[in-house]
This record gives C-alpha cells, structure tokens and sequence, in this order.
C-alpha cells in the first residue's frame, strides 16, 4: 500500500524520505541546468544537500499530511542552455529519474532489511522508497507549474504553447482543488504501485518476496 494511516510516530519516521525526495529532486534539476550551461542554480545557492534550501513550507506540510507535495522551485535561466529545448527538458526530467533512482535504491535495501525485523528500521525504509516514488510520479503531471507542464510544452505546437502559457496563471489553484477532492490519489496511487510493482520485478532474481 502506498498510503498509511497517520499518527505522530508515522509523521517522525516519515521524515527521512520526505527531506530526501524533495532535496535531492531539487538538487538534480540544479546541477542538470549547471551541465546544460546555466549557472543560475549555483549563484542562488541551490547546488545543495542542504534540504532547508529547498523546502515550500506548505508543500512540505503537504507531503506529511497528503502524502504528495512540492518543493521550492530551482530558479533556472533557459537562455542560458547551450540547446533551450533539451536543456529544459533535462532540466524538468532530472529531478523526476533522481527519485525513481532513489526509490529503486530504497526498495532494495528495504527488502535486503526486512529479515532484520526492525520495525523502526523498515518504516523508514519503506517511506524513503514510497516518498521518493510518489514526488517523481506527483511532478510527472503535466499541470503548470509541475515538471510534467514544462516537458509537455516544449513538445506542443506553438498554439499549445499559447494554452499552456494561458494555464499557468491557474495552475497552483488547479492542484490545490485537486488535491482538496482526492483526485491526485487515484491517479497518483495505481501508477506509483505499478513501479514498486517493477522494483520487484527487477529484484527478484536476487530476493524472495
């Protein structure tokens, strides 16, 4: 199960997985755009493990009560990119593969420990690999100001464009109405089981679940 029930000991050891899915998701889109040629990240001190130089106090409340949110935005200059389409691309994508790579990552040393019976241990564990997962597939829909918006538009035709920039202004209260109304969990849920499903997948020739 992707979701839990909360409690003030779930919030604790959920802590872990939330500070890492969301500081290393923003430190990956600051470093993509450093390799792309822009050095905005870096004058803005944002090429950090730091997670207090990432974190949207109410994307971060977010993710502990609603289990998805956000993080502080990476100011980033496109003009910069030595190739604007692929540079933004990257840059959008990069943060996405991190957590999928990170979740993956905590899968495996979560099942690796699961024969410790460590019950503290395994709940961090497991929150580690369902944060990460959860962040990557939450900023993977293409509503501004996510990172699924800003890949999207670099595919459309110009008059797509023109919609999505005209979208904008109404992202944020799109996904707070979304959010309020339980849709994000019923898309957010089957998808993010479906690539624990393929972390298993992928283990299973060296575990036995």
């Amino acid at each position: 199960m992707i979701f839990s029930s909360y409690s003030f000991l779930s919030l604790l050891l959920s802590l872990p997985g939330i500070l890492i899915a969301i500081t290393f998701h923003e430190a990956a889109h600051g470093y993509a755009a450093e390799a792309m040629g822009d050095d905005t990240p870096k004058l803005s001190g944002r090429l950090s493990l730091n997670p207090f130089k990432h974190i949207d106090w109410i994307g971060f409340l977010a993710m502990i009560f609603l289990h998805f949110g956000w993080a502080k935005p990476v100011p980033i200059n496109p003009n910069n990119f030595s190739d604007r389409k692929k540079g933004m691309v990257k840059v959008a994508l990069s943060g996405c593969l991190t957590n999928l790579l990170l979740g993956f990552i905590g899968y495996a040393v979560y099942v690796a420990c699961l024969s410790l019976n460590n019950v503290i241990l395994s709940t961090i564990l497991e929150d580690i690999y369902i944060y990460n997962v959860v962040f990557a597939v939450f900023n993977l829909i293409p509503i501004p100001p996510l990172d699924g918006s800003h890949v999207l538009y670099e595919v459309l035709p110009y008059r797509g464009k023109m919609r999505m920039d005209s979208l904008s202004r109404y992202g944020f209260i799109i996904l707070l109405i979304l959010m309020a109304t339980g849709v994000f969990s019923w898309i957010i849920t089957p998808i993010s089981n479906g690539i624990v499903w393929v972390y298993r997948l992928i283990l299973s020739p060296f575990f036995k679940f």
